[in-house]
This record gives structure tokens, C-alpha cells and sequence, in this order.
């Protein structure tokens, strides 16, 4: 790596000749201003004085000095180049008042592009997708919506209030944002005309605080500028679909004062709005550094507290029997609770939690489901159906169409699970019967809108309100439906509903969303994942490898809401105190700003089958991140309580932002979400502890235990595995080859994974033979069975 240090201003001698040119700007300028010319673009330098958040002074670096009334600052430029990235540069701008005073004075960064067009892509990783260039509507959390996108087949995307672009021509813009508002300290374009794409990425904060994230685009919209600026500048600060003052200060300077900015600058070829998301992917981590995920949970004592919380909260009520969601008797179908919260209790093959699930899905099938086939979105304790996105104009009963997504796709999952642990005596054909009605009724809707719409009415089945990506996960219970019931047409309608979303959304705005029931139709991270199961579960049912061309784009997408680094939280804060490793955290929407622990709601396991398709380890590290980062949000007193509340509880909040104020930042709040609960035990169960290919001998460990391969001979493969957590670890072996690993995983795979026992504190050694039979090396530890023969 070379790298060079030169003064703005420092005349450059030559042997022979002098280039005049180069005296107006050093070298290193020179460097950043080349790689931006494909793209129009040039860097400026400046200090920025302000009276509170008002900004009353900018004064521009000159070949490296600046002189005000009140000072003399001098400018350092370094430049290096990137091994292996040849479209890449890092850069530190170091910055020193040399002599006087500077009030109420930040520094910044800008990159500021002519020839700009608002077909450009813009992407700020959680909070900026597309520019965020819609309508938008209401002024705070989860507004209503207007009489006119009610039974409007030409209803156009509609976010909540959040910052954006402007959505009409010949306006200016201004999104201001502060590193804690991102998964990824980021901003990034793709530019149609110039087929490039654009990436800046810095760290997080100085001793001033978070940076600044600021997008300035001008009325003409033929300009644009991107800046970063240490301190976070912002004179409003966004919260969950509405602003307020955001108090950011801007420092006091006296004469020695200095700091450094760090940022990394990527321009490359992109050929469309996919070529960014997956170059993103490829880098998110690489300036910020690995990230270092703590083990502290093992799989297996997950399983067994959060899976208590659940068998307690079983209750009878005059709605029917059920497992209750968290802090009230009310049931809530999908999205973050009903028949998705039962899947881990049928898991443990207990005879009594099978049954309460057998009643689970009655009540479900008997009182929810509507004459069209769609299910209603949840019930009172009294047995009053709960309505869903009302509008007094129009009164009947609504239901969102992610819930019967999920409906769908969790009772395929049932009665799957049901018939791989021998007991598909035990389903009802009312429960079949009512799987093939909801299959029915999304294939007649699509056959009639060419969509899923994003709220419907069960009654009747007319869409509600079209538009969207609510229906991101119905390709997946479709597909499930299809190759159960073995129905060819709703495997069809799986595929023509996945190539739309994925053209329309993925490919030509670079978002999907909807998803949520407390959002718009917001850009979410909820149906980024949900589609990727969709896309998966095509791969698994056709063994079409297009499918997976369209997976990695969009777990690329899921990437970009998923932090990606360990924050820096405050040091009184609960997370600070707790000394939380938060990469692998969820961000929920664009409108809900704050990260969650794990994916709402699933195991997101379809990102390892992808690993396991696709050999890409960044799958791998994504997954094993979101499951790490689950656990730092489990209560487990008394070492490291989050809720207060339950052993095993979590809830929803990681909050690195001050959407909430900058009180809230790093603090967990109490009180308990089912929905993180549920995800965190999924992934318990549907992920490997430990995934080992035995010919490529690669080894990739998701549970909170460290593994190693220490042998390898004629009679296999020898592990060390070491659990330095506090409890005791049951591990789950996934053992095959590479030649397995191309066929899609099933289902109900893991109830197959043999388990190795593993105290707190202790270290094994487990031998996998060459027929996949994986056994312990030590007389007191149990012998294990085989997991399946590896040919």
C-alpha cells in the first residue's frame, strides 16, 4: 500500500519541469479529484460556523490553510490506495486550528457532482432507499391513510414523513442524518447515465460526537452535494415519521485543537441499481474492520429459556386457546406472533406443546379465516375480530396481507413439521382444507391484479389498498403449498408474483416495503428478508439457479439493514455498560428508526441455505452477525440484564439513533416483544451450531462456542470445541460435502443435526468419520449418532 502525506498548497518541483497546475493542489488532491471526474464529481473542504444549528459561515480550504477573522487552520491530506480495490481510495483529512479561536465550528467533507439527474439511485444503508422520493403523508408514527388510496389499483408508493428527496420537479432538498441513523456509516449512488456507482463510507464518531450524513440536492435537481461533517450539524432530527429540533452543537476550537476524519471513497462500473447493492455487500465491512461478535448464549439455553416463556403464556379464553403474544390476552396472526411463535414449541417434540399447538391451529382455522380464504389479522380475548388499517369511509373489515403471507407459509411449515416427526395422524383435513382456501384466494387475486395488494378484505377478497411489497413472502407459502399439496398452478403463480416483485422493486427501485402493519409503505428490512425466503424457497422447489442470481441481489439488500459494524454506544448507556457487540442488528424501516435484535419474524435461515448454494462466506457472517447480536438483547440475569423482565425475554429496541431523543441512545426499554423472542429461538433451532464440509474441510460455527479442526487422517476429521460461556451448550452438527451442499436444505433438516454436549467452560474433541458418523473422542462425553452418510 503507498501512501503520502502532502500539505495543500506544497509546491510540487519536478526534475526538469514545474507543472503549474499541480501548485493549486496537492497530489493527494489531485488523487480524489481524478477518481471522481467519471462522475462530474469534485471535493471540497471547509469549516462551518454556526449560531445554535443555524449555520451563519462556510469558509473554503485553499491548498491546505484557511485564515478567518478569529484563526489559522491547516489542512492535511492523506491519501492511500486499497489492496485488491483498485476502484478504491482511503482518505484522512486531518484538520488543525493552528492558531486563535474557532466557536461553534464544525468540519466537513463534500463531494459535490454536476451533470446530476434525479433518475440517479441514492442509498443511505436504513434510511435512504431511492432517495426516498415519494409521496409522503401524515406527520408521525404510523399515519392514516387518505380516502384516495383506498380501492386505487394506480395508488402510488406512499412513505410517512421521513427525509427525503423532493418528489416534485424544480424543488430543492435537504436530508440531514447523523451516522446513528444507518446500519452502515454510508452514503451511496448509482448514476444511470454515467453506468457508475458511488460509495462513501467513514467511521462513526470523533471526540465531538456522531458525524454528520448531509444530501443536498438543488432546485434545477442538476447537482448535488454529499458531505460529511464532524460534528453532526443537523437543525432537525428525524424520528419515527415526524422531526424535531435535533440540540447538536457544534464545538469550540482554540488554537492546538485538532481531529482527523477518515473515509474510504469507491467509484465503480454499475450497470444497474442490483450492481450497487451487491458491491455494497461486498464492502460494507472492509474500512470499518471486522467486527467481533461476543459469545455469550449458547443455542441450546436459548432454546430452553425463551421456549419456557412460551409454555407459560399458554391461556384459554372466550376467543379460544392460544399461545398469548407478550403483555396482553389479544391474538395477533403473523407478522410478529401467531402461528409462528407455536413452530419452536411443536420443535421440542413435548407431547403437551404439540397438543396446545393442535389448538392453536384450530382456533386459527375455525374463527380467523374469511369467506375469500384470507385470514383475518387477529382476534380479541372476547372474540371481536381486531380491524386493521381503517379508514371511516370505508367499513369493512381489512386484514394486511403480510399476515396471510405468513399465515400461509407457517402452516405449510406445521404441517410439515408435524409429518417429519412422525406424527402427520395428528392433522386435521379442516387444517389442510384451510391452507388450500388461503392458496386459492392469493392465486385468484393475482390472476385478477397482476399483485397481492397490501391490504385486503377476508370477506370478500377485493385488495384494499394495492401497491407495495407486502406480499413478499406469499411466493414462499405458495411454493410450500405447491409442492405439499403437489399443485402445479400455485407454484406458477409463485414465480410470475417473485419476477414482479423482484423487477419492479428490487431491480428498478432498489427497495422493498410494506411489510410492516405500523408503516406505509416505507422502505422495510422486514420485506427484504421476507422476499429472500421466497427466493429461496423457489430455488428449493425448481432447482432453477436463476433463483439464486436473485437471491444474492437481494440478500445484498437485506445487508444494507443490518449494522455492520460494533457501534460505539454511550458509555452510561445500558448497551455501554453492558459493552454490547451490536453488529448483526436489524433495522426495522425507514419510518421506525432504530435497529432490533434478529429479523422479524424468522431465522432468516434462508441466508444459510444461500451460504451452503453459493459457497459466499459473506452469507455466513451475515447470518451468524443477526444471531450474535439476537442474544446481546436476551435477559439473563444477573450478569446481563436487558428487559428486566422474564429469564430469556427480549424486546424490540437497539437503539443507535436519537429518533427518540438522545436520551434514549444505547438504552433498552422495558418490557418484553414476543417477536424477538420467537425469532432468537428459531434461529436456535433452524441454524447449524456447527456447519462442516468434510472434503473443503470448511468449517463455519454459528453457535456461541469456538471450533476448530485439529486433525485430519484416514479416519476423518478431528474438532476441538470449546465453550468459554457460563452454560452448559447442546451443539448441533451439520456434516456433508460439497457435493450435498448443492442440493437445497429441507425444511425440517434440523431435526436431523446430531448434538454434542458441551459444559461451561470445557473443551471436546469430537472425530466425523468419513461416513458423516460423529462420535466423541472422550469416554465421558455421549457418543452421538449419525447424522447421515457422506457419499
Amino acid at each position: 500500500m503507498r501512501t503520502s502525506i502532502i500539505k495543500w498548497g506544497l509546491l510540487l518541483l519536478i526534475t526538469g519541469s514545474l507543472q503549474p497546475k499541480l501548485n493549486a493542489q496537492s497530489a493527494n488532491d489531485i488523487t480524489v479529484q481524478k477518481m471522481l471526474k467519471s462522475l462530474s464529481g469534485s471535493m471540497r473542504l471547509s469549516t462551518k460556523q454556526y449560531e445554535g444549528t443555524n449555520l451563519v459561515a462556510e469558509q473554503l480550504f485553499q491548498q491546505g490553510s484557511l485564515q478567518t477573522n478569529t484563526g489559522n487552520w491547516q489542512l492535511q491530506l492523506q491519501t492511500a490506495s486499497v489492496s485488491g480495490h483498485p476502484e478504491a481510495i482511503d482518505v484522512t483529512a486531518a484538520y488543525k486550528l493552528q492558531t486563535g479561536t474557532a466557536n461553534a465550528t464544525a468540519v466537513t467533507v463534500s463531494f459535490d457532482f454536476s451533470n446530476w439527474t434525479r433518475d440517479n439511485y441514492v442509498m443511505v444503508p436504513a434510511s435512504i432507499y431511492n432517495g426516498n422520493r415519494y409521496k409522503a403523508i401524515g406527520y408521525g408514527y404510523n399515519p392514516d391513510y387518505p380516502k384516495d388510496m383506498y380501492y386505487n389499483p394506480s395508488v402510488p408508493l406512499t412513505i410517512s414523513n421521513n427525509p427525503r428527496l423532493s418528489i416534485e420537479t424544480g424543488k430543492a432538498s435537504l436530508v440531514e442524518l447523523q451516522t446513528g441513523n444507518t446500519a452502515t456509516p454510508a452514503m451511496c449512488f448509482y448514476s444511470p447515465a454515467a453506468q457508475k456507482g458511488f460509495i462513501v463510507v467513514t467511521d462513526q464518531r470523533s471526540k465531538f460526537g456522531n458525524h454528520g450524513l448531509t444530501i443536498a440536492e438543488n432546485a434545477a435537481q442538476d447537482s448535488c452535494r454529499f458531505s460529511i461533517s464532524v460534528p453532526a450539524m443537523r437543525k432537525l432530527a428525524t424520528g419515527f415519521g415526524d422531526f424535531h429540533p435535533s440540540g447538536d452543537k457544534a464545538p469550540n476550537w482554540k488554537a492546538g485543537d485538532e481531529m482527523a476524519l477518515h473515509f474510504r471513497l469507491y467509484v465503480f462500473d454499475a450497470k444497474s441499481i442490483p450492481d450497487l447493492l451487491t458491491a455494497f455487500m461486498k464492502v460494507r465491512k472492509d474500512f470499518l474492520g471486522p467486527n467481533q461478535p461476543r459469545n455469550i448464549l449458547p443455542m441450546s439455553k436459548q432454546v430452553e429459556v425463551t421456549t419456557a416463556i412460551n409454555s407459560g403464556n399458554f391461556i384459554t379464553v372466550p376467543a379460544g386457546s392460544y399461545y398469548r403474544m407478550e403483555n396482553n390476552n389479544h391474538f395477533q396472526l403473523g407478522w410478529v406472533a401467531g402461528m409462528m411463535n407455536t413452530y419452536p414449541m411443536l420443535a421440542l417434540n413435548n407431547e403437551k406443546e404439540r397438543n396446545r399447538v393442535a389448538q392453536e391451529i384450530d382456533f386459527v382455522v375455525s374463527k380467523l379465516q374469511g369467506k375469500s380464504g384470507f385470514f383475518y389479522g387477529g382476534m380479541t380475548a372476547e372474540g371481536q375480530i381486531r380491524p386493521e388499517k381503517m379508514s371511516p369511509a370505508f367499513p369493512a373489515l381489512q386484514a394486511m396481507v403480510r399476515k396471510n403471507c405468513d399465515a400461509l407459509l407457517w402452516m405449510m411449515k406445521h404441517l410439515m413439521l408435524f409429518r417429519a416427526q412422525g406424527y402427520g395422524s395428528m392433522i386435521k383435513p379442516e387444517w389442510e382444507e384451510s391452507a388450500k382456501k388461503l392458496a386459492a384466494a392469493f392465486t385468484r387475486t393475482w390472476k385478477q391484479h397482476g399483485e397481492f395488494g397490501q391490504y385486503i378484505i377476508p370477506e370478500t377478497g377485493e385488495v384494499a389498498v394495492f401497491n407495495s411489497t407486502a406480499g413478499a413472502i406469499a411466493p414462499a407459502g405458495l411454493a410450500l403449498a405447491s409442492g405439499y399439496f403437489k399443485n402445479k398452478e400455485w407454484l406458477q403463480v409463485a414465480k410470475e408474483a417473485a419476477n414482479y416483485y423482484y423487477n419492479r422493486d428490487v431491480v428498478k427501485q432498489g427497495l422493498t416495503g410494506g411489510h410492516c402493519g405500523d408503516i406505509s409503505m416505507d422502505a422495510d428490512a422486514e420485506s427484504s428478508f421476507g422476499f429472500l425466503e421466497s427466493l429461496m424457497a423457489l430455488y428449493h422447489y425448481t432447482g432453477d439457479k436463476s433463483w439464486l442470481k436473485k437471491a444474492e441481489v437481494q440478500a445484498a439488500l437485506c445487508a444494507t439493514w443490518t449494522i455492520s459494524y460494533d457501534p460505539e454506544f454511550p458509555a452510561n448507556s445500558q448497551i455501554g455498560k453492558l459493552g454490547s457487540h451490536m453488529a448483526g442488528a436489524v433495522w426495522a424501516s425507514i419510518q421506525n428508526k432504530h435497529a432490533a435484535p434478529g429479523v422479524c419474524t424468522s431465522s432468516a435461515d434462508y441466508l444459510f441455505k444461500l451460504y451452503r448454494a453459493t459457497g459466499n462466506p459473506l452469507y455466513a457472517d451475515l447470518i451468524r452477525d443477526i444471531q450474535h447480536a439476537q442474544t446481546e438483547a436476551v435477559n439473563m440475569p444477573p450478569d446481563h440484564i436487558t428487559t428486566n423482565n422474564l429469564v430469556g425475554s427480549s424486546m424490540e429496541r437497539i437503539q443507535l439513533s436519537d429518533a427518540e431523543g438522545k436520551g434514549a441512545i444505547g438504552n433498552f426499554i422495558n418490557t418484553r416483544n414476543s417477536w424477538t423472542e420467537t425469532n432468537g429461538v428459531l434461529m436456535a433451532l433452524e441454524l447449524p451450531g456447527i456447519y462442516l464440509q468434510t472434503d473443503k474441510k470448511t468449517l463455519r460455527v454459528f453457535d456461541h462456542v469456538e471450533a476448530k479442526i485439529v486433525k485430519s487422517d484416514d479416519a476423518g476429521l478431528v474438532l476441538v470445541i470449546e465453550n468459554k460461556t457460563t452454560y452448559d451448550a447442546s451443539v448441533s452438527l451439520f456434516v456433508e460435502n460439497s457435493k450435498n451442499a448443492a442440493k437445497p436444505m429441507g425444511y425440517t433438516e434440523f431435526l436431523n443435526w446430531p448434538k454434542v454436549s458441551v459444559k461451561a467452560g470445557e473443551n471436546i474433541r469430537v472425530l466425523v468419520n468419513k461416513n458423516g458418523k460423529v462420535s466423541s473422542l472422550q469416554p465421558s462425553k455421549t457418543a452421538l449418532v449419525t447424522h447421515q452418510n457422506i457419499k
